[in-house]
């Protein structure tokens, strides 16, 4: 509604100015960002904001909101935030800003964010979707599987109608006189269809969807039933998206297409040799043994000091799209010291092990006999002044400000 002028700011009153004269084309859509925050035409910058800020932390996805509702809200204060595109938009719509990269859609998706259907903004509009978490063993991401999954979703029944109170909108706008010759203006949310916009009678419907899980997909993958949410008129249904979630394994742990498994293996493995079975992710029975006079090792050889590790190659997760390249399997080895030895063994091991203890010629009485304690390397270059005794020594030195003693001379 307008107070005071001409509609369409336009000399005579020609709504939306007349072609060749550098006013907006007709029947053109400024009013759906303001709609989509909430705010009237005339809002301060400030306004549109503080009902972003609201709006934004509603309908987060991390909060549970609509992915689609969200980026709408941010596409729509990302332009009505600007006064130049905000210009722009008053005057032409969202052709007006068609092209600027606003929230990462492109201009030309402006529309089908907005609208449905690209530029053809007299289609359909997309109703919100619903995400719902799938747990998937990692079995069964190794297999592959179908599960039938139950969901219920609302479906019109009869016709549905548009609110003749609102006109579709979902909101109405009051005005109130708040004293003489001045005129207030709000927006509430329409009473007569509860801000839906439409009038319908509703049912609820029971699917069963076979959901397919593909060999090899992975955590946070999403699998799309299109259409298939709950219907609202004049829009478009949305999609179910189920969104998978791997669960944890109690051998094995995934990264991309490989697998990796821990072993602890004895001193007495490691040098001799080990055997170890396992079941695999496809119920296989796989022995993996040492070779003959091979060495497990407590870390690899390089500087970093990285843990022992072996694979199997092809032993891994297939590649979803092509289940017959798989990745490997990694295992990783830990090997586990004895605490002490008993005399006897230490003989028999010092003659059968290679490179014994060196003989060394000494006088107890002459040489300082001296054995190690257990130690952190964390703790390396904090001996000395720095031990816990002499930082204590230290903080008593600094009760006094650390001011040197002064001796008095006669």
């Amino acid at each position: 509604m307008f107070f005071g002028g001409m509609p369409g700011g336009m000399p005579g009153g020609f709504p939306g100015g007349g072609g060749g004269m550098g006013g907006p084309p007709k029947n053109v859509d400024t009013e759906k960002l303001y709609e989509t925050l909430g705010v009237k035409k005339d809002a301060s910058k400030k306004d549109i904001r503080k009902a972003y800020m609201k709006l934004s932390r509603t309908h987060h996805p991390d909060k549970g909101g609509d992915e689609h509702k969200f980026k709408e809200i941010s596409a729509a204060y990302e332009i009505l935030s600007d006064a130049e595109k905000r210009t722009q938009y008053d005057k032409y719509g969202l052709e007006g800003v068609s092209g600027d990269d606003v929230g990462a859609a492109g201009g030309e998706d402006l529309f089908s964010m907005f609208f449905g259907g690209g530029r053809s903004r007299g289609g359909p509009r997309k109703a919100p979707s619903i995400s719902h978490p799938l747990k998937v063993s990692l079995e069964d991401l190794y297999n592959g599987k179908t599960v039938k999954l139950a969901v219920n979703r609302k479906v019109i029944v009869g016709d549905s109608s548009e609110c003749s109170d609102c006109h579709g909108r979902g909101s109405v706008m009051e005005m109130r006189q708040v004293g003489p010759g001045m005129i207030a203006q709000s927006q509430r949310p329409c009473h007569s269809c509860d801000g839906k916009g439409y009038h319908a009678t509703f049912k609820k419907e029971r699917k069963v969807l076979e959901v397919l899980i593909e060999k090899g997909m992975k955590d946070g993958e999403r699998i799309k039933f299109s259409g298939m949410s709950d219907e609202v008129p004049k829009m478009e249904p949305g999609d179910i998206v189920f969104v998978v979630q791997e669960k944890d394994h109690g051998l094995f742990k995934r990264k991309g297409a490989d697998l990796l498994a821990v072993k602890e293996v004895s001193l007495n493995q490691a040098l001799c040799g080990f055997t170890w079975k396992i079941k695999h992710l496809d119920a296989r029975d796989l022995v993996i043994k040492s070779k003959p006079g091979e060495i497990i090792k407590p870390e690899m050889n390089t500087k970093d000091a990285l843990p022992f590790v072996k694979k199997l190659p092809g032993e891994g997760m297939p590649s979803k799209g092509n289940p017959f390249v798989k990745g490997d399997l990694y295992v990783m080895f830990r090997v586990k010291f004895p605490d002490t030895l008993p005399e006897n063994v230490v003989s028999e091991l010092r003659k059968l092990l290679p490179e014994p203890d060196e003989t060394v010629e000494y006088d107890p009485m002459e040489v300082e006999e001296v054995h190690l304690t257990s130690a952190d390397v964390r703790s390396f270059g904090k001996g000395g002044v720095n031990s816990v005794g002499s930082e204590a020594h230290e903080s008593d030195d600094e009760d006094d400000g650390g001011r040197p003693v002064q001796c008095q001379q006669s």
